[in-house]
């Protein structure tokens, strides 16, 4: 071994540095973070999916029920406005409550969105039998009021996921802007897969439940992400 002191800068000659270390969990910690974004995004298109179809679902449904007419289409179409509007002021002021449990509060709603989902049509029908002679006025405050839950608890699924991404990733404006990207595509596709598959091959009521699986599927997605961030060591 060289007797040089050993100074800031200097190698001993026939010691050649040691390669710096490189952490071994770091490719699987990016990559399970991809992972997670994967399962977070594609949840969303699901849930886009699914309430794109409860739309049509309800819209055919409820004018099947009171007559195809323009006040039917308004009711209808202002509370899935009115309903995602609120739900997404709900679930953003619930957002930021300290300690909020936002992946329960998703998964619930998802849920709750299958449930109402699953067993929609036969409420509508059971209302439309008993408000058969109802007028156009309180034939649209039915429609209005049929429809409003749901979609509240579709508005506020949005910024309860929105909230959980920004927490794990730090970065506001790309969570913001990708789950409302695939959100709105997610909507598109199940327009379409409505219009053109779906009701022809399995009618009104396969289709209500088809969509509530997708419900309960991003749901127990979420869960699942969850409960495997908790257990990384």
């Amino acid at each position: 071994m060289s007797d040089l002191p050993l100074v800031p800068g200097h190698v001993p000659a026939g010691n050649p540095p040691a390669p710096p270390a490189i952490p071994r969990e770091r490719g699987r910690r990016v990559s399970g973070a991809n992972l997670d974004s994967v399962i977070v995004h594609l949840v969303f298109v699901v849930s886009g999916i699914a309430a794109l179809l409860y739309q049509l679902i309800w819209q055919r449904s409820l004018l099947m029920l009171y007559g195809s007419n323009t006040e039917s289409v308004a009711m209808v179409v202002s509370a899935f406005l009115c309903g995602l509007g609120l739900g997404s002021i709900i679930g953003g002021a619930v957002s930021r409550l300290e300690r909020a449990p936002l992946v329960l509060l998703f998964s619930g709603a998802e849920l709750l969105i299958g449930l109402y989902g699953l067993f929609s049509l036969r409420l509508f029908h059971w209302v439309g039998e008993v408000t058969l002679s109802a007028g156009t006025l309180q034939t649209g405050v039915l429609a209005f009021a049929l429809v409003l839950l749901p979609t509240l608890l579709m508005g506020a699924t949005l910024p309860l996921l929105v909230t959980y991404r920004v927490l794990a990733t730090g970065h506001v404006g790309r969570s913001v802007s990708w789950l409302y990207f695939v959100n709105t595509l997610g909507a598109g596709l199940g327009a379409m897969a409505g219009a053109v598959v779906l009701f022809s091959a399995f009618g009104l009521a396969g289709t209500a439940r088809m969509a509530s699986g997708l419900n309960v599927l991003s749901a127990l997605a979420i869960l699942s992400l969850s409960l495997r961030r908790r257990a990384k060591p």
